[in-house]
């Protein structure tokens, strides 16, 4: 980064918006259920992330969940 004079940009941090967020998905006004592709378990997640990785056909978002069996 210094020697080759790279210059790196990135960001890890909100402007507050989470409360807003929980809020609508609260309310219902934002649907997830429609966004959720498949819930697996946590064993999968490296195939699920591949899967999403190369674009797989209508896959868009994967739960997780650790206290599920695979």
């Amino acid at each position: 980064v210094v020697t080759r004079e790279l210059n790196i940009f990135g960001t890890c941090a909100s402007a507050g918006e989470y409360p807003a967020c929980v809020d609508l998905l609260a309310s219902g006004m934002i649907r997830v259920q429609d966004m959720i592709t498949a819930t697996a378990p946590l064993e999968q997640g490296e195939d699920w992330f591949n899967r999403l990785y190369n674009g797989e056909p209508n896959a868009m978002k994967v739960v997780l969940c650790p206290s599920m069996s695979g």
